[in-house]
Parts: structure tokens; sequence; C-alpha cells
């Protein structure tokens, strides 16, 4: 038996001592070791009441964690890249990778095929007219998402890279310039290059807000493009990037820590992607509340964490978060995390919730047939992945002025004797009764008393997130996240936010005669509508466990929550929710 303990032991060393998915994965293998490896019976029996697990269904948890894979996540360096703005000559500056962004105006030519870029001119002239022929030979147009790299020897850049910008940027938009950074981190992949700059060959017209802008855009594809998720795979190539330099966007402090910001908030978007990327037997409820826990401890200075377990959440009279963890052997964990700022006054009280299902299996009303995805189920915990992502972010930046409460009602959905029934009644915390007519639309029933927690701080402002309905996949697409509220003056500030952070959001209607369709004979609501107008009534449903003194916005974010082209998680909203709560600070 110490033998076994002190293999567990080295296995966990191996792994990242400061991952909680480590950590607990882990101590589940060990626990086993030591529950299991005993035949005698008393001695078993008195085994188990020392480890705290005196009731069957504890110990039930026990085993399910210590046989679901044995899979622990091997740790990975996260991209550690250094940012900086330069106004080098682009035919002077030396490394391994010079990157120039071009729109299809730029790679005009005159009539002796010679381009009227002035930049481009300029390069094209110091590499002996080779840009111009290769853009003909490949016939590169500048036209987004096209790319041709051209190899060099004995010059400054051992490769010059064009990356098509389309017709280019327009308004404030940056999702043009995010695209190009993360050209450029495939590029860098591809040729292991320690150190690249990017450039732009037009810069006729840009302020000096405008370029601060697109030097974060840059600086956030780049970084977020050199990142992949390899913990769960047993080989994985390293990135080597190192440096990016961005040339002719303008040098100073206020520049600098635009970068810096882009950095923090970046940290919080990988948090937030390896969250939703972990399966479901890895990040449990108490997995995800020991990552809460973990982020409040590094930003002590700012972030507080409590977390409450069944019986805290029983006296609170939870019974529709309650009713939906109640089949699962993994016991619920209802994380608070609280923002307040280093110093100063606190002007306006905010609150961010986020779905939290780890696993939904839809419960009685099982996910079943073609299209379920009940193997993707893993992501039902994007919105909380989206509220901690941002909690880690903010508890970097700190913003002045604003206090931020973090709240998850994290749980499983699952089958068995003791979960909740299709037909079931359940009272939720501020006293109004619920009739289950569907099981596997738990994540309102999660988000119900999560949000009269959220209310009862005493916040001005509530935004929610929640991978919720696949009816807001249908109506908006894959890309696109809807936005519920019937406070005008919300939507228009996060709209605001998701713009300068490049993320796509359609605010849909608050259509009241739909409640009639929520009603129940026998409970105040049922908890679903009928098929048409589901993200209608979804968000109507949470709308009654709001204070009408409180503003509230729903974001459906069940669309872009997951790439199927890169089978990974978005990291979506993170980057909104900062920009919001920056935009209450200084309000």
């Amino acid at each position: 038996m110490a033998s076994a303990a002190a293999a567990i032991i080295k296995i966990a060393a191996h792994s990242s001592s400061s991952s909680s998915f480590a950590l607990f994965t882990s101590s589940s293998i060990l626990l086993r070791s030591t529950c299991f490896s005993i035949t005698n019976t008393k001695t078993y029996q008195n085994n188990l009441l020392s480890c705290g697990f005196s009731r069957n269904k504890r110990m039930a948890h026990v085993i399910s964690k210590a046989t679901l894979g044995l899979t622990l996540p091997a740790q990975i360096d996260h991209p550690k890249i250094s940012f900086s703005a330069k106004e080098t000559d682009l035919v002077e500056w030396k490394g391994d990778i010079l990157a120039v962004g071009v729109t299809e105006k730029d790679m005009l030519k005159d009539e002796n095929s010679k381009f009227q870029n002035p930049i481009l001119k300029k390069l094209d002239s110091q590499l002996g007219g080779l840009l111009s022929e290769v853009s003909v030979e490949e016939d590169f147009t500048g036209k987004t998402g096209q790319s041709t790299v051209i190899r060099l020897a004995g010059l400054g850049s051992k490769r010059v890279s064009l990356i098509g910008l389309g017709k280019g940027s327009t308004g404030s938009s940056t999702v043009a310039y995010h695209s190009l950074g993360e050209s450029v981190a495939s590029a860098a992949k591809a040729s292991q290059a320690n150190n690249v700059a990017i450039a732009l060959a037009s810069l006729e017209g840009l302020t000096y807000e405008s370029k601060i802008a697109i030097a974060s855009a840059l600086a956030k594809g780049t970084l977020l493009g050199t990142y992949e998720d390899n913990r769960f795979k047993s080989e994985s190539k390293k990135s080597a990037l190192k440096s990016v330099e961005l040339l002719g966007l303008g040098t100073g402090p206020e520049l600098e820590k635009k970068l810096k910001y882009t950095e923090d908030v970046c940290s919080g978007v990988i948090l937030a992607k390896e969250l939703v990327n972990a399966p479901a037997n890895v990040l449990t409820p108490e997995v995800l509340a020991a990552e809460a826990e973990k982020i409040a401890a590094t930003y002590s200075d700012v972030l507080t964490a409590k977390i409450l377990d069944t019986e805290q959440c029983k006296e609170l009279k939870m019974g529709s978060y309650l009713g939906v963890a109640a089949a699962s052997t993994n016991p619920p964990k209802f994380i608070h995390l609280c923002y307040k700022p280093p110093s100063g006054s606190v002007k306006t009280k905010l609150a961010l919730v986020g779905k939290g299902l780890t696993f939904d299996s839809g419960g009685y009303n099982i996910k079943t047939g073609p299209g379920c995805s009940i193997e993707m189920m893993k992501v039902d915990m994007g919105g909380s992945s989206a509220v901690l992502g941002a909690a880690k972010a903010l508890g970097q930046i700190k913003p002045p002025g604003v206090e931020v409460h973090f709240i998850v009602a994290a749980c499983e959905n699952m089958i068995s004797g003791t979960g909740m029934r299709p037909g079931d009644i359940l009272t939720a915390s501020n006293g109004k009764t619920i009739e289950v007519n569907n099981t596997d639309a738990e994540g309102r029933l999660t988000l119900a008393d999560a949000l009269v927690y959220a209310c009862n701080q005493g916040v001005d402002k509530i935004v929610d997130l929640a991978t919720l309905t696949g009816a807001c996949i249908v109506a908006l697409g894959p890309s696109v996240a809807g936005i519920f509220t019937p406070s005008d003056e919300l939507s228009k500030e996060v709209v605001a936010a998701s713009e300068v952070a490049g993320e796509k959001l359609w605010r849909m209607p608050m259509e009241e005669s739909y409640w009639e369709q929520m009603k129940s004979g026998v409970a105040d609501m049922v908890n679903t509508g009928g098929r048409q107008g589901g993200s209608i009534t979804a968000a109507l449903f949470l709308k009654q466990f709001v204070d009408e003194k409180v503003q509230w916005l729903h974001i459906d974010m069940a669309g872009p929550v997951w790439s199927d082209k890169k089978k990974a998680a978005t990291g979506f909203a993170i980057s909104t929710l900062v920009e919001w709560v920056v935009f209450n600070s200084s309000s």
C-alpha cells in the first residue's frame, strides 16, 4: 500500500503541481489505492470513515472518479512571447520572418508591373523584384486568407511573407488584424521561427488610437494563434516563437500599456479554452471550483473566493439548482468570486453569471439520435469558463471604481434514482415554483438560483452567459451569439464592448407574448415552451429570477463557444466581458 501511494505521489509530482486538474485526478487515484487494497472488511469500513466517505453515495463518487480513464493532463508551457513596438524600417529589420499585411489595393501595379504602394515598392526594390515576381506567379492579390512566403538568403530577414487583408478593415473593426496575427503565428510554427516582425503596407489615414487598436489585435491574434492545447496528447510540438516586433504603429507608454492589457486578456482566454477543452472525467464541479479558488489565490490582493457545498445551497433554498445536481455522484459546487479594486471607492457593482454544467446527459430526457451531440456536452460549462477567464484577466488588469461578482452554479446533469424526473416541481430560492417538463432544459434551472444569488449581492447590472439553446444556433449560426435584455442601455454597452473585442453579438427580441407557452397548470411556470422561439422563451424564463431594479442581459453562446474547424474551444466572450467591465470602471 505504501509503495502504491509513493507511485501516485511520483505521478502527481511529474504533472503540473499548480494544476488543479492534475491535483484532483491524482488524489482520486490515491484514494482508490488506499481504499481498495484493503481486504479485511472491518479495516476497509474504518478506512472509508477515515477518508470522510461514510455514505454509499460518497463512496460511489470515489469509485467514479478513480476509474474514469486515469487521465492526467500534462503540464504545458503557455506562450511566452515578448511584444514590442518599433519604428524600424522594413528593409533594415533583421530576423526570421517579416510579415506584411496587404490589402487588394496595395497589390496594384503600374504599367511596368511595379508596385504603386511605396512600402511594397521599396521592399521589392531591395529584393531585386522578387516580391512582384512571386506575387504574379502565385496569383497573390491580397484577398482575405491569401498568403505567400519568400525564403531569402543573404538579407536581414530570412523570410518575407505577404498576408492578405482583403479590401481592408473598415470602421473600428479589428477582426482582419486579429486574423493577420493568427496567420503570422501559423507561419512562425511552420518554420519554427524565433522572432518575427509585423507591418502594414498602408498606414494612411490611421489615427494614433486606431494604431493602438490594430497593435492590440495583431498581438492578440499572434498570441492565441501560437497557443495549442496539447495537455491530453502523448506527443506535441512546442512553438519556438519568442518575440514579435510591431513596426510602424507608433511607440510610447500608452501602446505598451495596451499590449500588456492584451496579454492579460489572452491569459483569461487561454484559461477558458482549457476549461472547455477538458473532458468531463477530468473537469468535475469540484475541479472547476478548485480552479476558481486558484484564481482568487493568485490575485488575492483583489479577488476573494467562496465555494458553497450542497448543505449551504440547501440553506439558501436553491431547489432549482439542486434539482439538476441531484442525480450525479459528483457533488455540486456553487462558486462565488468577488473582485474589489485595490484602492479607491466603488461606483458600480456588476455580476457575471456563467452556466456551469460540466456534463449534460439530458437527464431522463436523455440526448439521443443523430445531431444530439451528447459526446460534446463537456462544452456545456462554456459560460462558466468565460466568467472565470474574465476573472483571471481582471485580476491582473485591476480596473478601479468597480466591484465584480463572478458566479457559477456548477454541477452535472446525469441520470440515477436520485435524479429529478419529468413532471417534478422544483422551488427556486426566490420562492417561485417550476414544473420540469424537460430535464434537458437544465441550464436555465441552475441559472435561476444563480441569478437570484447575484441580485442578492446588491449589484447594479448582471450579464449571464450560457450555452443555453440549440435554437439560438439555428437562428444565428455557429459564429454569432444572441443577446436578450429589456435594457437598451445595457445592450448598447455590451455590443460596443463586443465590437472593440472583435466578437459577434446580435440582439434578439424579448417577445413577452411568448410567455403564455411557459405557464403551468400546477406550478408558476414550466421550464420549456414549444420548439418555436426556443431561445426567446428560455430568456423569458431567466427574467423571472432577476430583480426588476437590476439591469440584466443574457448571452446565449451555444454557437461560438466551440470551433468545429479547429475541434477546440474558442475562448469566446472573455474579451467582451473584460471590455465591458473596464468601460463601467471609467464611466
